[in-house]
C-alpha cells in the first residue's frame, strides 16, 4: 500500500512565528501561524487538516459500505468539525463531530443509520483518531427510498 508524506516548518516562537506544510508530491504548500491555529486568521492550521483527511476518508468508507450493502450512493458529503480544547495539562482534541449527507436510492434510513455507522467503525482515519469521541449525524436525501 501507499505511504503518504506531508513536510512541516516552523520559523520563530509560538505567537509571533510562522510555518508552512507542504502535502503530498505536487507541493501544495499551506501557510500557518497562532492566528490560524487558536484565534482567527488567515491560512489553515493542523485540525483543520486532520478534518479534511477525516471527512474525505469517512465518505469514500461509507460509499464502500454501502455499495457492498446493495445501495450505491449518487453522492456522500461529509463535514467534520475537529475540536481542539485547552485543558489543564494543555491542548487536546476530546472530540471529533462528523456530518454527513447522502443521496442514496432505495435504501430505508434504518438501514442507512447501520451502515453510516458501520462506515464510521471501518473508516481508518476514525480508527486512528480513536482517542477522540467522535460524534456521527447522517441524513439520508433520497427520494427513492424502499
Amino acid at each position: 500500500m501507499a505511504t503518504r508524506t506531508a513536510h512541516a516548518v516552523w520559523d520563530g516562537d509560538l505567537k509571533r512565528g510562522r510555518g508552512s506544510i507542504s502535502l503530498g508530491e505536487n507541493g501544495t504548500n499551506l501557510p500557518y501561524n497562532f492566528a490560524s491555529r487558536f484565534l482567527t486568521g488567515p491560512g489553515t492550521n493542523p485540525e483543520e487538516l486532520v478534518a479534511g483527511a477525516h471527512a474525505g476518508c469517512f465518505s469514500m468508507a461509507f460509499a464502500h459500505e454501502l455499495v457492498e450493502a446493495g445501495y450505491p450512493p449518487t453522492q456522500v458529503a461529509t463535514t467534520a468539525r475537529v475540536h481542539l480544547e485547552k485543558s489543564s495539562d494543555g491542548f487536546a482534541i476530546p472530540r471529533i463531530d462528523l456530518e454527513t449527507e447522502a443521496d442514496v436510492p432505495n435504501v430505508d434510513d434504518q438501514t442507512f443509520q447501520l451502515v453510516a455507522r458501520a462506515a464510521k467503525e471501518n473508516c481508518p482515519l476514525s480508527r486512528l483518531l480513536a482517542a477522540a469521541q467522535i460524534t456521527l449525524h447522517a441524513r439520508l436525501l433520497s427520494h427513492q427510498r424502499a
